[in-house]
């Protein structure tokens, strides 16, 4: 989200940054960076009255959530905005693929034609343009959902190119794996890996795997076993300094969508990594920066065999320090994404025309969201009424 906020100050839009979250102790300070923060009511017709006179010149919906909530607002009160959804990953994807997981079954069209699959693709068609921040799913949405590709924009991680120092494999030790506890994929790796752990370390008896990751529950803490090597550290300071120090990154995902930010940073930080084929969709193109393994015997092999291989070790390295400018330098990307932006913008009322099924998507989901807001938002206020009331003295 930061460097889509950065690309569009690039070209001189004045940002406003409205979330109806509560404050995080982990935010961004955005007002350093110029941009004003606001904090949006839900169900509150107060919003009407701020999108209306703001009059913003494009709305970007962050994930399709903020679209349901927000959209036939903006539409109603900001017509002539442009309407950006970023998808960050495909959440319909992830959750069929997490569902086949939880199955044990291979992934079939009752998993990818769900409700939540109806609703983010809904969010799609009524929005002028998605940004997609992997191939894999570009290619995805229109071939399972046949959206247009009109309506799509393949907009990945956008990152300055750094000079990036090799080092020795013998300068690195240990097994690291990083991601948010809270984000199921990356729980359910660590799940994976408590399982995984026990034949590696039988091999590699002087290694270790620690495992950072925001929010850890008393669920992960506790699989905390120093003597078996497996530590789980929780918050981690600095996130590329613990990935530098590790000699290969392990994220044997099972589920999930999108790009892998870990993986990245693994790639950064010149740290190869063993991953799953979904933990690679959409990240390397023809240069893996990782061992790509399916099932626990291929990841097992794969993580031992790269600790100890040097030259594997470093072809894999000087891949991953490649990685950024062939495939996710900024320029580029941001470029790409301004000119699309631009063209939408410029030629709007023809792009819409052309999006009739997101028109009637539109013409549907104002009627049924705008009751049903008008609906909490009387109940919120017979609710403050009464409370009001409970507090008047009776003579």
């Amino acid at each position: 989200m930061l460097q889509l906020l950065s690309a569009f100050q690039c070209a001189d839009y004045r940002i406003v940054f409205g979330s109806p979250a509560e404050q995080s102790t982990h935010a961004v300070d955005l007002s350093t960076l110029a941009i004003e923060s606001v904090s949006l009511p839900l169900n509150d017709e107060a919003f009407d009255r701020y999108i209306e006179q703001l009059q913003p010149d494009a709305v970007l919906f962050d994930r399709f959530m903020m679209e349901e909530q927000f959209g036939w607002r903006v539409e109603k009160y900001a017509p002539n905005a442009i309407r950006i959804l970023d998808t960050e990953d495909l959440h319909c994807l992830r959750h069929a693929r997490h569902q086949a997981v939880k199955e044990q079954q291979p992934m079939s069209a009752k998993h990818y034609f769900s409700e939540l699959a109806k609703r983010e693709i809904a969010a799609i068609l009524r929005c002028d343009l998605t940004l997609l921040i992997s191939e894999f799913e570009v290619e995805w949405l229109q071939r399972i959902y046949q959206v247009p590709s009109a309506l799509l924009h393949y907009c990945p991680f956008m990152l300055a190119v750094t000079e990036s120092v090799l080092s020795d494999m013998h300068e690195r030790e240990h097994f690291v794996a990083i991601g948010n506890f809270r984000h199921e994929p990356n729980w359910d790796a660590v799940l994976y890996l408590q399982r995984l752990w026990p034949s590696i370390r039988r091999q590699l008896p002087q290694a270790q795997l620690h495992i950072y990751g925001a929010y850890p529950p008393p669920k992960a803490t506790q699989l905390h076993n120093p003597k078996q090597g497996f530590h789980v550290c929780g918050w981690a300071e600095d996130a590329l300094a613990v990935v530098k120090q590790a000699r290969v990154m392990l994220a044997p995902l099972r589920f999930g969508a999108g790009l892998k930010g870990k993986l990245l940073d693994a790639a950064q930080c010149g740290t190869p990594a063993v991953t799953t084929s979904i933990g690679a969709e959409g990240m390397y193109g023809d240069e893996p920066a990782a061992l790509v393994a399916d099932g626990d015997d291929a990841l097992v092999a794969a993580a031992v065999t790269l600790y100890q291989n040097v030259e594997e070790w470093h072809r894999l390295s000087e891949r991953g320090v490649r990685l950024i400018p062939q495939r996710f330098a900024v320029e580029p990307h941001q470029a790409a994404l301004l000119v699309r932006v631009e063209d939408c913008v410029n030629d709007l009322p023809a792009h819409r025309l052309q999006n009739f099924y997101g028109a009637m998507l539109r013409h549907h989901h104002v009627k049924s969201t705008q009751y049903m807001a008008q609906w909490i938002e009387v109940k919120q206020q017979f609710a403050q009424f009464k409370a009001n009331c409970a507090n008047v003295p009776l003579d």
